[in-house]
């Protein structure tokens, strides 16, 4: 799965990678689409301002292994990494019913 599009908190601007269709004229010799212009204002609502406010909190927080991270990424590129979808389930579900229980008391 690839991502196409993503959002740089840092400094609130959106930016989209080149999809193979994009780039191609369609079979009927349409030409594709411009891309945006240099210097595109893109406004975002008052929950990005909240989202970075969290990236920069977590991420001054020291709550990140980047040793974790590339072990799981290098699991993932020998093919290695075990998921256990019953373990994912239940954090889920917990998840859940503390959200639910968090709403039931606001």
């Amino acid at each position: 799965m690839k991502i196409t599009s993503s959002v740089d908190l840092a400094k609130g601007r959106l930016t989209e990678a080149p999809t193979p269709a994009a780039s191609q004229p369609s079979a009927a010799g349409a030409k594709p689409s411009a891309p945006a212009a240099e210097g595109t204002t893109i406004h975002l609502s008052g929950m990005s301002g909240q989202l970075q406010s969290m990236a920069s909190t977590l991420a001054a927080s020291g709550e990140f292994d980047a040793t974790k991270v590339d072990a799981i990424k290098q699991a993932i590129r020998d093919g290695q990494l075990r998921v256990n979808p019953e373990v994912i389930a239940d954090k889920m579900l917990s998840d859940l019913r503390d959200s639910m229980a968090g709403q039931a008391r606001a």
